[in-house]
């Protein structure tokens, strides 16, 4: 059963009741009161003042505080006024009213004092409950945190031998919690080694101090753990106890072994190591040098720590190294030294050192750790080397000149072979056409009479030297010695025009188709010349297949990048290209396939000149050629030709100047200095009625123009002999007959042809026809007709 205490403690409320609670609570208790007495003295004396009440105070009371008290008395009192019993009208009424009053303020009072001390107990009771309450779960962190850390508490009676282990002492020793906790079961699990030294630690507790001590346990399994016992003695209640830990100490042991291990391989490799190593504290003072610095040293390894290596440091590197050390180190950073030092054998070594600083596990400078490398046997090698590059650089340059030499020997051999297989095939086509040549006009001398056969022979005749005058342009276009007259033109507006022609050179046998994919794409080019590499090429395809094979010339917009196509520069081009379904070539053959007479083709099909004129005026234009091919895969041969912005030129400004209608019988000055061409050229002019005077040279040219002879027209030859050229010639006569008019003429010319196209006169290529000859007459005077006139 609760004690009295405990059970009024349930009826206090810490916080007052409600009034609602308060008021049925106290009005319960007067009316119990009221029950009571009417059930034991009837109603007449029922409702008067009573003792009978005085628990209803206290109840109330404690209940709700004082003030309920106070109300609850009042309202007895007030019943007792009002409805006074027997008693009271029996004695002095206001004598009774008034002890009732005391007695019921007394009671009041003292049930308030009692609800506060049973408040106040109720509270340091919970406070002691909450003590209580942290101390065990205070108690249990430290006894987990102490199995957790292998932490195990002790305490030895020295006086009654009597002693106590915690759990932890029991698992760290390898013990069951049953084991008896005394000297003889810690001995049994101690190791042989070490039990000595547990006696020694029971002996100095005895006398009063305790000093740790470290052994070693043994396992059920022969495990062994190391232990660490530390404690004091003290004095409590007249006796004497040790009181300590025991603790887990095999991790650090293993540890620390490890590193004694680790430092040991670190002393063996460092003193293996034929170089110099030192770890220095951050006041400069050396802590460890390997063998190889004791060994330069020569003085045994406490010297090497505080040796001053300024006493082995040459004179002429002192200076700087001091200056150099002194910046390094105080900089805090890596620096490298290099610095001649006397060993202890006395010979002065090159020693090259590297230091870096050591940085603790808080940050902390502590000092540098470095090595030296013996680099004298480097130095000299680099010396030798330096001296032996020296000799090298000479034999290199002198080997060179060799090979310069041999080089420009070999070009001019190959040169001259190029020449020899250029003449060669130039003999060989120009034989076959002056063999036409002189035998056709050898039949027409034979029978001059015989009018159908000169017909025939002089229109073979002049077949094979227009033939003749086709290689030499094949020839100059290759050699890119052939000047273009370049016009900008629609591409594919070209090939449109040409396809017929092509069509009728490819024959029935084979099939050719177009495909125009450059639309409005304008190119500056020498339209006879790609009418001419466009024919070279359809005629190659055409010989490549075989019956039923195929040709597709196609076009389109390209953009190249630079090196892409040899001799070509980034940019857009439009592509050209020619693919055939034949043969195929090998990469032998794709490696000569511009050389000029290198054909594939039988004796007497082919000059090898087709594709060389194709890539000469490639290159001419500004673009390239591009080969792609393999055997029994067909042919694509490509002409890159740069695109233009230039607007496109009518036909009215390339159209041939017309005749001029008021040509005239001249008096014409001809200087040539090859007599055969001079003859026919005042053939062709007398035949076209003129008159000639013929000068072969420029001295005699300079003094018929400087004399009074009547003269209408100059023509002269752009190369002559003795250093003047034709050039001179048309100068001097604009000089001293500024209205002359004037024709330059010309074959292959080199370099001067060229410059040929930059003079103000008209220019007539060799080889030329009478009606060429006429044109360009027409031409000169009818625009010196119009300067005049203008």
């Amino acid at each position: 059963m609760r004690p009295l205490a405990e059970q009024l403690l349930i009826l206090i409320r810490r916080q007052p009741p409600t009034f609602g609670r308060a008021l049925v609570f106290c009005a319960a208790c007067l009316a119990i009161g009221v029950l009571v007495r009417l059930a034991l003295i009837g109603a007449e004396s029922g409702l008067g003042m009573s003792i009978t009440y005085v628990p209803a105070f206290i109840a109330a009371t404690v209940y709700g505080g004082r003030r309920w008290g106070w109300a609850t008395l009042a309202a007895a009192t007030l019943l007792g006024v009002i409805w006074p019993s027997a008693f009271a009208r029996a004695g002095p009424l206001i004598a009774l009213q008034t002890m009732y009053l005391v007695s019921g303020v007394i009671t009041v009072w003292v049930s308030g004092e009692l609800r506060a001390a049973l408040i106040g107990l109720d509270e340091t009771r919970r406070q002691e409950a909450e003590i209580r309450r942290a101390l065990d779960e205070a108690e249990a962190r430290l006894k987990l945190a102490q199995e957790a850390g292998g932490v195990g508490v002790w305490d030895w009676n020295l006086d009654t031998g009597e002693a106590h282990w915690s759990s932890a002492v029991h698992r760290n020793l390898g013990l069951d919690d049953g084991e008896p906790p005394n000297v003889e079961t810690m001995l049994r699990v101690t190791h042989p080694e070490d039990r000595p030294r547990l006696l020694e630690m029971g002996r100095q507790a005895r006398d009063g101090r305790f000093e740790p001590v470290e052994y070693r346990v043994v396992g059920s399994d022969g495990a062994v753990r190391w232990l660490l016992s530390r404690g004091e003695v003290v004095e409590a209640n007249g006796a004497r106890r040790a009181i300590g830990v025991n603790i887990d100490v095999t991790e650090r042991r293993r540890a620390e072994a490890e590193l004694r291990e680790s430092e040991l391989r670190f002393r063996t490799l460092a003193d293996s190591v034929p170089i110099l190593m030192w770890v220095s504290r951050s006041d400069g003072r050396r802590e460890f040098v390997n063998q190889t610095y004791v060994d330069f040293l020569g003085d045994g390894y406490e010297a090497a720590l505080s040796f001053d290596w300024r006493q082995r440091l040459h004179p002429d590197d002192y200076d700087r190294i001091l200056e150099d050390q002194v910046t390094g180190e105080a900089s805090r950073q890596p620096f490298v030294l290099e610095a001649r030092y006397r060993r202890a054998d006395g010979e002065w070594r090159w020693v090259k050192s590297i230091s870096r600083p050591r940085i603790g596990p808080e940050g902390q400078f502590r000092g540098f750790v470095g090595v030296g490398y013996d680099v004298t046997d480097a130095r000299q090698a680099q010396a030798d080397l330096e001296h032996i590059n020296d000799l090298m650089a000479e034999r290199v340059e002198s080997a060179l000149a060799d090979r310069d030499r041999a080089e420009s020997a070999l070009r001019r051999a190959q040169r001259l072979e190029a020449v020899g297989q250029l003449t060669g095939g130039v003999a060989h086509d120009f034989n076959n056409l002056l063999t036409v040549v002189i035998g056709a006009l050898d039949l027409v001398q034979r029978r001059p009479d015989d009018a159908a056969r000169r017909d025939r022979m002089i229109e073979s005749a002049l077949a094979a030297a227009r033939r003749g005058e086709r290689l030499t342009q094949q020839l100059l276009a290759f050699a890119r010695r052939q000047p273009l007259k370049p016009q900008t033109v629609l591409v594919d507006d070209l090939i449109r025009d040409a396809e017929p022609l092509l069509q009728h050179a490819v024959g029935g046998g084979v099939g050719l188709s177009v495909a125009l994919g450059a639309s409005g794409a304008v190119c500056r080019l020498d339209t006879s010349q790609f009418d001419a590499a466009l024919m070279n090429l359809v005629v190659n395809a055409r010989d490549a297949v075989t019956q039923g094979g195929a040709i597709r010339v196609e076009t389109a917009t390209v953009e190249l990048r630079e090196g892409q196509a040899e001799g070509a520069a980034g940019g857009a081009y439009v592509c050209v290209a020619v693919h055939d379904t034949g043969v195929g070539m090998d990469e032998s053959t794709l490696a000569r396939i511009f050389e000029p007479f290198f054909t594939t083709k039988e004796v007497g099909k082919g000059t090898g000149l087709g594709l060389s004129q194709v890539y000469g005026f490639a290159r001419q234009s500004g673009g390239s050629a591009t080969v792609e091919s393999a055997p029994q895969q067909g042919t694509t041969v490509r002409l890159y030709l740069p695109l233009s912005h230039e607007p496109l030129e009518t036909e009215a400004e390339v159209a041939k100047t017309p005749p001029f209608e008021g040509e005239r019988a001249l008096k014409i000055l001809l200087v040539e200095d090859d007599a055969d061409v001079a003859a026919l050229a005042r053939a062709m002019l007398m035949d076209l009625g003129h008159a000639v005077r013929h000068v072969p040279a420029y001295d005699t040219a300079v003094e018929l123009l400087g004399s009074d002879a009547e003269l209408d027209l100059l023509i002269t030859d752009l190369v002559m002999p003795g250093g003047r050229t034709g050039a001179d010639v048309a100068r001097l006569a604009t000089e001293v007959r500024p209205n002359l008019p004037i024709i330059v003429c010309s074959g292959y010319a080199g370099e001067a042809l060229q410059a040929a196209d930059a003079l103000p006169w008209p220019l007539l290529r060799k080889p030329y026809s009478a009606s060429n000859l006429s044109e360009v007459i027409t031409q000169v005077l009818t625009s010196s007709a119009s300067l005049r006139g203008t």
